[in-house]
This record gives C-alpha cells, structure tokens and sequence, in this order.
C-alpha cells in the first residue's frame, strides 16, 4: 500500500502548502530539503529513510513517531490505515503538527490547533485505531519510556504503567463499579486530562534538525 505520492510543483504548489500548513516558504524550502536529504532525493518517503535521524534514535518512543508519518488519521483527509511511503506533502502535514501556533491567532482558530494537536499525539497511542488508548497501549508506551532506566526490571515497569493507568481512570470515570473493566481513554477524556496544558506549544522538531551538510555539498 501506497501514499498519494504528491510531488509539488514547487513555487506554485510550496505557495499552497504554505496556506494549508501555517508555513512559511523559506520553512517549506528548508523542510523540503531535509526530506531530499532522508530519501536520496526520490519521490517518497519510507520508514527506513528515519533511520538516517540520529536524534530520533535516542527517543523512547521512536516507532511511534515514525509511524505517526505514515498513518492515514494525520494527513487530514478522513483516511485509515498506514501506507508504506510518503510524498513530501504528507511529510509536511505531519511536521505542521509540530508548528508552535501563530501568536495572532483568535480563540477559536488557536482551540482548532489544539484540538488537532491532541488528536494526532492521541493518534500515535491509539495504535489500533479502535478510538481508546486501552491498559496495553498505554503499558507498552510507558515501559517503552521507562526502558532507557537499566534499574528498572520488567515487573516494576508493568506496575507503573497499571498504577498510572488507574489513576488516569480515576480522573476520567466518575463511577466505576467493582466488577467493571476499564476499557481505556477516549480522545475527550485525553482531551480532559491535558486540560490546562499547554501541548501545543511543547511539541518540537527537534528530532529533524539533521546535518544536511552532505547534501549541500554536493550543490
């Protein structure tokens, strides 16, 4: 399974991602040559290409990241499902979710980015696309977190994830009885608990502030 394979037109087309995106085209440009530089200046954009990101390997969560570029939910057309490559206008829908938001925005246009914001960071631990973060995503994530801490044995890790999890639930459930089974987040109790949190002005790219020096070079 394929993406879409969108190849700009350059100035035109970087014009209209600029629109879409929040870009401006001095920073499409600059994306845009970095995505040459993961890919050996193809088309697409597979998996692999990431393994070129040195900061990235050092990240718990990489595969999660990763994948977070060639999941269907984050590329803003109502799609489902991975795909095994990307054009550089998917590539740069999913760095846009990385943008720290305009200052001038209004409310309503800033609660917009926020709301997509936590979709895609709820996204990228729904990994089933079933709609909840359920106790094993949320185990996996959390142990993955945990693993970069060599004291921490395999047990402890799970207990921690399984205490963070109830405490989540705690929050989220009003009244939960005795024999209930607590299935996992949704998206609107994951909104809830990252209430107050300012998530959209967190995220970063730092991941990608690779050395494109060799590319340069070869200009």
């Amino acid at each position: 399974m394929g993406a879409s394979k969108s190849v700009p037109t350059r100035e035109h087309d970087f014009e209209d991602l600029a629109e879409r995106t929040g870009f401006s085209l001095d920073q499409i440009n600059n994306l845009h040559k970095r995505f040459q530089w993961l890919n050996n200046h193809q088309e697409t954009l597979r998996r692999e290409d990431f393994e070129k990101v040195s900061h990235l390997s050092l990240n718990p969560i990489r595969s999660q990241i990763i994948q977070a570029f060639f999941d269907r939910r984050n590329f803003g057309k109502g799609g489902v499902g991975l795909v095994d490559e990307i054009g550089f206008e998917e590539f740069l829908t999913v760095m846009s979710y990385f943008k720290p938001p305009n200052k001038k925005l209004t409310n309503e246009e800033a609660e917009a980015i926020r709301t997509n914001k936590l979709r895609f960071l709820f996204n990228m631990h729904d990994t089933d696309n079933d709609g909840t973060i359920t106790l094993d995503e949320y185990r996996h994530l959390v142990e993955k977190l945990l693993s970069t801490c060599e004291t921490l044995e395999e047990d402890t890790a799970k207990a921690i994830a399984d205490a963070a999890m109830l405490e989540v639930a705690k929050i989220t459930v009003v009244h939960m009885e005795p024999h209930e089974v607590y299935e996992g987040i949704t998206f609107e109790q994951f909104q809830q608990i990252l209430k107050g949190i300012e998530v959209e002005r967190k995220m970063n790219i730092r991941f990608l502030q690779m050395d494109t020096t060799p590319m340069r070079c070869g200009k």
